[in-house]
């Protein structure tokens, strides 16, 4: 594991604020520990929402691959999803923040298993989520 607190809270912020996809949704790192990772996304009406006016489940997947994927990223390794399931409890409504909690709960030797949870603006729980990631070695410029 990488144990240098600024190639957490700089270097790899910079990584992921380059990348095209986090960009459109809207997703941004707030807060990085060691195995853990928190991040928001805002919900725009006609951007994130489906038919029905509420936060479309693939954005919800994709904040929730991203923070769990962040998490397995603070030890310097490399990863990719192999498995990933969500459960949605509750819907989000546009023009909220929402954000993002994971944290690794399993580091092996070839995988990482990580949860994570995406909670509305009060603080209500919306999806709950857990992944196998695949470490395909480490971060370029470790």
């Amino acid at each position: 594991m990488t144990n240098s607190k600024k190639w957490l809270t700089e270097d790899l912020s910079t990584i992921y604020d380059q990348n095209s996809y986090m960009n459109l949704l809207g997703i941004r790192i707030t807060k990085l520990d060691q195995g853990q990772s928190e991040l928001s996304m805002p919900i725009v009406a006609n951007k994130h929402t489906n038919l029905y006016h509420i936060a479309h489940g693939g954005a919800l997947a994709s904040l929730a691959d991203a923070v769990m994927g962040i998490a397995c990223a603070t030890t310097g390794k490399q990863v990719v999803t192999i498995e990933m399931n969500i459960n949605f409890i509750k819907s989000a409504v546009p023009c909220s923040e929402i954000k993002a909690m994971g944290k690794i709960i399993h580091y092996g030797k070839s995988t990482m298993i990580a949860e994570g949870e995406i909670f509305d603006s009060h603080n209500t729980l919306i999806a709950k989520t857990r992944g196998t990631f695949f470490i395909t070695g480490k971060i370029s410029g470790l």
